[in-house]
């Protein structure tokens, strides 16, 4: 018997809801969608939401306590994507791009480096992320579609 794969994402900045119901209706995967406030979500027997407090990391430490190697996680949050990797689950960005075992620590080295710059400098001379484009939608499309079809096939 295999264990069912999941999809768990961080949703209360995630722009890539809808492409995620597609996706996952289109491969019969369950995905729960958590975060700190509530919001709709299709009336779907594969979605489900739950909301969790509002302390610091609950959304975090929720999805955390639950992923295992059968767990997709969809999360922009490099240290939500660190706990992620070590437990076993693929993990992608909302940009598409996934952190993997050999990436993970190039990206929480990066994101400490930003912080202390952000830090010592004001963050007005420090940018953020580049704005979601379309080629990000499409990214993310085809890495969820891609890692769906790995973990199905290694059962």
């Amino acid at each position: 018997m295999t264990t069912a794969i999941q999809i768990l994402v961080d949703a209360d900045a995630c722009p890539v809801k809808d492409e995620i119901y597609r996706v996952a209706d289109r491969h019969q995967v369950a995905v729960v969608i958590v975060s700190n406030s509530p919001f709709r979500v299709p009336a779907h027997p594969l979605v489900s939401r739950v909301v969790v407090s509002d302390a610091f990391d609950a959304a975090d430490d929720y999805i955390a306590e639950r992923t295992s190697a059968h767990t997709i996680v969809v999360t922009s949050d490099i240290l939500l994507a660190d706990r992620c990797v070590k437990a076993g689950a693929a993990v992608v960005g909302s940009n598409g791009k996934p952190f993997t075992a050999d990436s993970i620590g190039a990206a929480v080295a990066t994101r400490a480096i930003m912080a202390d710059l952000r830090a010592g400098m004001g963050t007005e001379n420090i940018g953020g992320p580049p704005p979601f484009s379309k080629a990000d939608r499409s990214r993310f499309l085809s890495s969820l579609d891609e890692i769906l079809v790995r973990l199905k096939r290694a059962g």
